[in-house]
């Protein structure tokens, strides 16, 4: 009934996008987050974006979700709720809003309308993929169920809805090593991520049956370019997402999920670290650290980057595009990303 409603509302037309005194003003304010990662010179292109989405959002009833590869200008001036993609999704739950706009990729948006399936969600640009997601299919899993009868299979989740309806319990990288744990069995199959697989080898007795799917930001980091930093600069802290090659987990100082490296720099206050992750995300968390320095060893994802201000108005404005998933695969995939969250891990 809520999907119905919202796309009965009237469309607003696209308002004004001049830069004036008055949107000055009144996003002043917001600039001063991101001033010491957004120049000068580009505030004024941003500015009345950011002012009329917020203005439309409200207007719309919409809550806006921000990951944490986003760049600064959305995720420190547009968003209602920032974070990894399955904090995302459950704090949606909790959002007194009939419209979520996911700004992220699209298992994101899918993981948000599996736990939220009476709500419009929105997201703002359909080709923002997922080198990940995209490495395996549903029909890849009940392969792998025939060739490995019994064994338990877990999913990290950076994988579509039709791969969450045929596994048994999903993940993600702050919990991948309790999920696993938490199964009781000898050899857990984990999906697709290959290098996480690797890892969470590494901090568990369990036999661990691996997929060849890669992140296409964090395998280009190679250990040898780290190495080359800190020979340069003995001082520097490097910190690595788990979704690195193995190489690189060698080299580093720390490694953690997306969350658990904020928090590393948040509480520690390195003089210069270099985060070996997705480049806006050093840039949001440089805004909130001025008096940490990064060296940015710098890898775009290009899905992510597909997300723009002017796509996000875009989406309020026309209300689109819709994320909608099969019922049936919804029901499944709904139970296996459940299961985790009943962990509590």
């Amino acid at each position: 009934m809520q999907e119905n409603l919202s796309k009965s509302m009237p469309s607003p037309s696209m308002p004004s996008l001049a830069y004036t005194p008055e949107i000055a003003r009144e996003t002043a304010a917001l600039y001063e987050r991101v001033a010491t990662v957004i120049p000068p010179i580009e505030w004024p292109f941003h500015a009345p974006y950011i002012k009329a989405i917020n203005d439309l959002k409200r207007e719309r009833g919409a809550v806006i979700l921000a990951h944490n590869y986003m760049t600064p200008e959305i995720f420190h001036c547009v968003a209602d709720v920032a974070g990894d993609s399955l904090q995302l999704a459950i704090e949606a739950t909790k959002a007194d809003a009939d419209i979520i706009v996911q700004c992220g990729v699209h298992f994101m948006a899918e993981t948000s309308k599996l736990l939220n399936p009476e709500k419009t969600v929105l997201i703002p640009d359909l080709r923002a993929g997922c080198s990940l997601a995209s490495s395996i299919t549903g029909a890849d899993v009940r392969a792998l169920r025939e060739t490995y009868p019994g064994v338990p299979i877990v999913a990290y989740v950076n994988t579509s809805a039709d791969v969450k309806a045929e596994i048994d319990i999903c993940c993600t990288s702050s919990n991948a090593v309790a999920v696993v744990e938490s199964l009781g069995a000898d050899r857990v199959i984990f999906l697709p991520d290959e290098y996480l697989a690797a890892y969470v080898r590494s901090q568990t007795d369990v036999e661990i049956i691996t997929w060849k799917g890669h992140c296409e930001v964090h395998e280009r980091f190679t250990g040898a370019e780290l190495k080359a930093y800190r020979d340069a600069d003995p001082a520097i802290r490097i910190i690595a997402h788990p979704e690195c090659p193995p190489d690189v987990l060698a080299e580093a100082d720390f490694t953690g999920s997306t969350a658990k490296l904020i928090d590393w720099v948040k509480s520690e206050r390195p003089d210069k670290v270099m985060m070996v992750t997705e480049c806006s995300m050093a840039d949001n968390v440089a805004a909130e650290t001025p008096d940490v320095t990064f060296v940015r060893p710098c890898n775009l994802c290009p899905h992510m980057k597909r997300i723009t201000l002017p796509k996000i108005l875009d989406s309020l404005v026309n209300m689109r595009e819709e994320v909608t998933i099969d019922p049936e695969i919804a029901t499944r995939a709904r139970a296996s990303v459940q299961r985790m969250i009943d962990l509590k891990t």
